[in-house]
C-alpha cells in the first residue's frame, strides 16, 4: 500500500502571500509538491481548509488527479483527524507544501517506524532545523487523543506541542542517516527562501534526489548563505506560536 501523504496547505500566508501558488519551473509550488510525492510513489492527499480562498487547492488537486480533503481552518489536528476518518486512514505522513525538496525515501523510513509501536515519529534534527527533508509520521489514534485535549476552535498549527500533551505518548524522531549532513535552509517562508529554492531547482531539477541537492551545497559551500540568516527568525516564530 502507498503511504498516505497529507499535503498540508493553505493559500493564506502573511510573510509570503500565496506562496504555494508561486511559479516553480513548469508548474507552481503546490503542483510540484504533489508531483514529487507521486514520484516517490506516495499517496498525496491535499489537506486544506473550507475557506473560499482555498478553492484553488481543490482545483489543483483535481487537475493533478489526487484526493483532496477540506476541513478546519485553524485546527490542523482536527483537519487531519477528519481527513483520516473520511478516507479511513490509520496512519499517515505529513508533507508541508512549504518544503519542495522533501525526501520521499526518508518519509518511508519514518512511516515504517510506526510499526515498532510508536505513535509519532518526528523529523530528524537536520530536517527540523531548516533542512526540510521529512515531516511527521502519525497514527490516527494519537491525533484523536490530541484533539480530545483541545477546543474545537483552537489554533493547532504547532501540532507537536499538542500531541506531546497526550498521556502515554510513544514518540521518537528519525535518526540522522548521514553524519555529514549539510547546513541548509530549504523551507519556504520568506522571499529569500524562494530565491534559494528556485536556484536549487534550476541547477538540479524539480525531481532531484536529496543526495543530489545536498551535493550541490557541498560543492558550493557558500550557497546556503542566501537565506540562512532567516533561520533564527523562523525558529523564534515557531516557538512564539505555541505560547
Amino acid at each position: 500500500m502507498k503511504i498516505p501523504a497529507f499535503i498540508t496547505v493553505r493559500t493564506t500566508s502573511s510573510r509570503l502571500p500565496k506562496k504555494c501558488l508561486l511559479p516553480f519551473g513548469d508548474c507552481n509550488v503546490l503542483e510540484h509538491v504533489i508531483r514529487r510525492a507521486k514520484h516517490y510513489e506516495l499517496r498525496p492527499i491535499a489537506c486544506t481548509t473550507v475557506e473560499k480562498e482555498d478553492d484553488i487547492v481543490n482545483d489543483i488537486a483535481e487537475k493533478e488527479s489526487v484526493e483532496c480533503f477540506r476541513g478546519s481552518v485553524d485546527h490542523k489536528l482536527m483537519r487531519w483527524r477528519d481527513c483520516c476518518d473520511h478516507f479511513n486512514i490509520e496512519a499517515f505522513h505529513t508533507v508541508d507544501a512549504d518544503d519542495p525538496f522533501f525526501d520521499g525515501n526518508l518519509m518511508k523510513q519514518s512511516y515504517a517506524m510506526l510499526s515498532k509501536g510508536f505513535d509519532m515519529v518526528g523529523p530528524s534534527d537536520s530536517s527540523g532545523s531548516g533542512g526540510a527533508s521529512v515531516g511527521y509520521s502519525l497514527t490516527r489514534d494519537i491525533i484523536n487523543k490530541a484533539c480530545l485535549l483541545t477546543n474545537d476552535n483552537e489554533d493547532t498549527e504547532m501540532m507537536w506541542y499538542y500531541v506531546e500533551k497526550v498521556e502515554g505518548l510513544r514518540e521518537t524522531k528519525l535518526p540522522e542517516f548521514d553524519e555529514n549532513s549539510v547546513k541548509v535552509r530549504l523551507t519556504l517562508d520568506y522571499e529569500e527562501d524562494y530565491w534559494m529554492l528556485q536556484t536549487v531547482r534550476r541547477i538540479v531539477g524539480n525531481l532531484a534526489s536529496r543526495n543530489e541537492v545536498d551535493n550541490l551545497f557541498r560543492q558550493n559551500p557558500d550557497l546556503y548563505k542566501i537565506n540562512w540568516f532567516r533561520n533564527e527568525e523562523w525558529a523564534d516564530g515557531q516557538l512564539a506560536k505555541k505560547v
